[in-house]
């Protein structure tokens, strides 16, 4: 059963100054990584992560602690990864790092850039460490130029479109997955003009999205050209971007969209209420479905194939430099990202590993989810779109320029600003404070 997933909310801006300052400065601090010379000695490992990792949902740390009776694992998990980062650089310059550290996919680039990844160990050579094992592109992302792998892959976030299969139906399309599929198959701006469709026969009160800015993300995260190329940040020249904002804004102008902010209040009631139809839906996402929906919406939702495949979200584990117990965190770490540990996560809470030989194991790709989409093959539609996944190139400011561009669109939405008004605030904010 599903619980619950990441919240991911538009992280803070930060200059790379900073940033740098205090990674530098937290690879001084603490101690020599040694650990105890007694393999038998008892030790604490820590493990920092927000959200939901799954890991103690799963059973997976009760686990480890049978077999490794000498170690306890203490998770100190936050809600919100804005929260988490912000509080995770304060511990970079000051010290009282965990001995595990999670970072999600926005962060990884600053994590693996040159002049920082010291301040992360090389997991690529970690026992039990198989490389293959992975997604190249996920592996990529967290090694440096020279070959240093600062982080394991622990999840991705492939999408695919949830929708309520009632209310396509009410409003005269089709419920199949398949022939809702169909729909916009190969391109997001069928996805606008389905709802324009529904729009036309909608349910009084509802709207076919519950959000232009879910619909933003998953345009550009399925283009391979987002914030950064050739090494360097070209936001306002990236096609994915200029795509992104303009289906953004057209969903806006056409009224299909509710006008919702991910993950606040509003938008929790209204999966309740029944006001939206569809929602971009990474894997992570099926499980703040089922929980705000609630068990009187069981049945009503569904899952089909997103019109292109993108990966949305999805984190890492690194090992601090500066840890007390390197190698037993590493241990910890890999075997947390093995794929037998990787398939019980994604069955309890439905985080798509990025380990692609749990994909072959029983309860993965031919998993279905009694709440969405019970008819369904939703195993075998995240873990379709995440094998076909085309990277993009990312930087250390990823993040802040998606979250800048996030927060973009919902100047359209909540303050109806027109597109042109909304795209140069967002530029001006971007320029006086990511340097």
């Amino acid at each position: 059963m599903f619980l619950r997933s990441r919240s991911r909310r538009a992280p803070a801006l930060l200059s790379a100054a900073a940033v740098t300052a205090a990674l530098v400065t937290g690879c001084s601090s603490g101690g020599s990584g040694s650990g105890s010379d007694d393999p038998n000695a008892k030790i604490t490992l820590t493990v920092g992560d927000f959200g939901t990792f799954g890991y103690k949902d799963a059973g997976l740390f009760d686990e480890y602690m049978k077999a490794h009776p000498n170690i306890t694992v203490k998770e100190n998990a936050t809600t919100v990864e804005g929260d988490y980062w912000t509080a995770l650089q304060t511990r970079l310059s000051g010290g009282g790092l965990d001995d595990i550290q999670a970072l999600e996919v926005s962060r990884i680039a600053l994590a693996a850039s040159d002049q920082l990844s010291a301040a992360f160990t090389d997991l690529s050579k970690a026992p039990g460490v198989d490389k293959d094992a992975y997604l190249p592109w996920k592996w990529k992302q967290a090694t440096t130029a020279q070959g240093k792998t600062v982080g394991l892959g622990t999840d991705v976030g492939p999408m695919a479109i949830c929708y309520r299969q009632d209310l396509f139906e009410a409003a005269g399309l089709p419920g199949d997955p398949a022939a809702v599929g169909a729909l916009w198959a190969g391109d997001w701006a069928k996805y606008v003009e389905a709802g324009r469709r529904y729009q036309a026969k909608a349910p009084q009160g509802t709207f076919f999205m519950d959000t232009a800015t879910g619909l933003y993300n998953g345009v550009v995260s399925s283009d391979t050209e987002q914030y950064y190329k050739n090494g360097k940040a070209d936001y306002q020249g990236s096609a994915g971007v200029r795509k992104g904002w303009k289906l953004a804004s057209d969903a806006v102008q056409a009224g299909i969209t509710q006008g919702l902010k991910e993950f606040d209040t509003p938008w929790q009631t209204a999966f309740s209420n029944s006001t939206f139809a569809t929602t971009v839906c990474p894997s992570w996402q099926q499980a703040n479905i089922e929980k705000y929906s609630g068990p009187g919406n069981a049945g009503k939702w569904n899952v089909a194939q997103a019109p292109a495949a993108g990966n949305w979200g999805g984190s890492f584990l690194t090992v601090p430099a500066s840890g007390k117990h390197v190698a037993q965190a590493q241990a910890l770490a890999a075997w947390l990202t093995a794929p037998e540990q990787q398939a019980k996560v994604f069955q309890k809470v439905g985080n798509i590993p990025s380990n692609q030989k749990a994909y072959a194991l029983p309860g993965v790709t031919d998993f279905t989810n009694p709440y969405i989409g019970p008819n369904a093959p939703t195993g075998r539609i995240f873990s379709t779109a995440a094998k076909a996944i085309q990277p993009a190139e990312t930087g250390p400011h990823h993040g802040d320029f998606h979250g800048a561009f996030g927060n973009g669109v919902q100047l359209m939405e909540q303050n109806h600003q027109s597109p042109e008004e909304a795209w140069a605030a967002t530029v001006k904010q971007l320029a006086s404070t990511v340097q």
